[in-house]
């Protein structure tokens, strides 16, 4: 085993914590803002995923504190692109989940062979994410062109 680079562990932990935070922003937004004959499962949809990025920002929220770090009080940027259609939802929701994927990933590649621990935690993420990334590609075939 290596020592855990204690400095950078945080500051993915935090980046993490902010992009979820941005998640369940991004997400509560869509589900107030989706329109059309999509409506009714997406609101659904776009709820459940502000529901789990919530989850998500506070599992790691409790894993900073844990590792005596303090939670950032900052979102990563949630840009208003001012495309409202659930494909256009869809595909931002994407390069979201993609940034996520990369979060978790660095974290992995941190905390590999110095903390059993955090190393399970994002290898279960990634996975995580990894789904959430094969479910919007799958729900964008709809709206291939």
């Amino acid at each position: 085993m290596r020592e855990l680079d204690q400095k950078q562990t945080m500051d993915l932990l935090n980046s993490i914590f902010e992009c979820e935070l941005a998640g369940v922003v991004r997400y509560t937004h869509y589900s107030l803002m989706v329109t059309g004959s999509y409506r009714i499962s997406m609101v659904d949809f776009f709820k459940e995923q502000a529901s789990e990025s919530l989850l998500h920002a506070q599992k790691v929220g409790e894993i900073l504190t844990g590792l005596e770090g303090r939670p950032s009080r900052k979102i990563s940027s949630v840009e208003d692109t001012d495309k409202y259609s659930v494909k256009d939802f869809l595909a931002q929701s994407l390069a979201h989940e993609a940034k996520a994927l990369g979060l978790y990933k660095k974290l992995f590649e941190t905390v590999s062979n110095a903390n059993s621990f955090l190393e399970e935690f994002a290898r279960h993420m990634i996975s995580e994410e990894e789904t959430h990334n094969l479910e919007l590609q799958q729900m964008l075939c709809d709206f291939s062109e």
